[in-house]
């Protein structure tokens, strides 16, 4: 609902603190990654942890994931390129099938742990700021997905057009 008088200049954005939290997070996880002398990318988390949970195509992992076909196309040709897996012709030959190669493998395993204390160190986080992030951002995402944003900015335009326009009519 958009507020008479907000002062929107001094205000971040949305998508400012989004990408900001995202920087701080990536950064960490960064950090981790050396710390355990390893070359990783934390894009390939997601996907990783599908594909050790029983994904076997990227439309499974696309399922499991809030991650777009596309993202996850790109991270698996990543993945591949790094020899973490391979692809495989599945019996009905319509889908390319994903597997974690041997190395792939000893990457997950060697990263469980890891993933293990990330979740206990976000279970922190919520309890230190006293609100559950990752349930906020799972019913922001739903809500995102039943009407987009810009049909939201477009709406609260024309509620506050049409605010101005009966106080200018008075």
């Amino acid at each position: 609902m958009y507020i008479a008088g907000m002062d929107t200049r001094q205000q971040p954005g949305l998508g400012e603190l989004l990408r900001y939290v995202n920087e701080l997070i990536e950064q960490g996880a960064e950090e981790q990654y050396r710390a355990m002398r390893l070359n990783y990318r934390p894009r390939y988390t997601p996907v990783l942890r599908a594909l050790d949970d029983g994904a076997r195509t990227v439309t499974d992992i696309t399922g499991r994931t809030r991650l777009t076909q596309g993202a996850i196309s790109q991270t698996v040709a990543l993945l591949e390129n790094d020899g973490l897996i391979a692809r495989h012709a599945l019996d009905d030959g319509r889908k390319r099938g994903i597997r974690l190669t041997a190395a792939g493998r000893a990457l997950v395993d060697r990263l469980e742990r890891h993933w293990v204390a990330t979740f206990a160190a976000i279970d922190r986080l919520e309890a230190e700021i006293g609100y559950p992030v990752r349930q906020v951002l799972a019913a922001m995402a739903d809500a995102l997905e039943r009407e987009g944003f810009s049909a939201r900015v477009m709406a609260a335009r024309t509620e506050h057009e049409g605010e101005h326009a009966h106080v200018d009519d008075a």
